[in-house]
């Protein structure tokens, strides 16, 4: 990949405090990532290392201190949000897959994933038919009709990838997707997602401690004591 290609996010001496004075705690203490479009970058360290600090703030789910963030060329936080509407960005912008799906239990796998694009302005059949695109994708388009609790957990799971990618965002961020999976489902679920990143150039960001899945990642950000650490992973072939 050229590192000349535009980064899908860019992250700046991203800062998070807590509180204020000697009770003050700094999560977050000059974060610094790029990742680009078609890439899914693992990002891991361990329990309050400030990583889901950084999943909430790159989601625009709480506000940083300082710092900067990009999202597909356009600053969206300079040391103050840039954007009025955070709702719409997180909606339309920004993906989200996390260990339990989440799923719509009245509605079937169809609507779950094309409620996101209909929230979105798009007219009921065109984000229909967005959602079956998806669902077929990832495999699971004969279960298009099925309500969640007709779904197998790997079923549903998909499901909530497909939803994920429901308004082509240029950023996914998965937060521990595979935690509750065995090994070999663990491997389909990030062949998925690294094959949907390369078909939609989105860039995904997966947070892990899942042992499992971590040689699968071309590029790491360890994140400690509030700060992150870039490496080069194994980058395992999954098929």
């Amino acid at each position: 990949m050229a590192q000349t290609d535009m980064p899908a996010i860019l992250v700046e001496g991203l800062t998070k405090r807590y509180g204020s004075g000697e009770t003050a705690v700094d999560a977050l203490k000059g974060i610094d990532m790029a990742v680009y479009p078609g890439e899914v970058v693992g990002l891991i360290g361990p329990s309050g290392s400030g990583k889901s600090t950084l999943l909430k703030a790159l989601g625009a789910v709480i506000e940083p201190t300082g710092g900067r963030i990009t999202l597909g060329g356009t600053p969206i936080y300079d040391h103050g949000w840039k954007i009025k509407d955070l709702r719409a960005l997180r909606r339309d912008r920004i993906g989200f897959v996390f260990q339990a799906p989440y799923l719509i239990p009245f509605l079937d796998a169809t609507d779950n994933v094309a409620l996101i694009p209909m929230l979105a302005g798009m007219a009921d059949a065109g984000a229909r038919q967005r959602a079956l695109g998806l669902l077929q994708v990832l495999d699971v388009e004969h279960r298009a009709a099925a309500h969640v609790t007709e779904l197998s957990g790997g079923e549903q799971q998909r499901v909530a990838i497909a939803r994920a990618l429901a308004n082509h965002p240029p950023i996914v961020l998965a937060d521990e997707p595979t935690a509750t999976l065995d090994s070999q489902r663990a491997l389909v679920v990030m062949r998925i997602l690294n094959g949907l990143a390369k078909q939609y150039q989105t860039a995904i960001i997966v947070v892990t401690h899942d042992e499992k899945i971590i040689p699968t990642f071309k590029r790491i950000y360890h994140i400690r004591d509030g700060k992150t650490y870039e490496e080069a992973g194994e980058g395992r072939d999954i098929g």
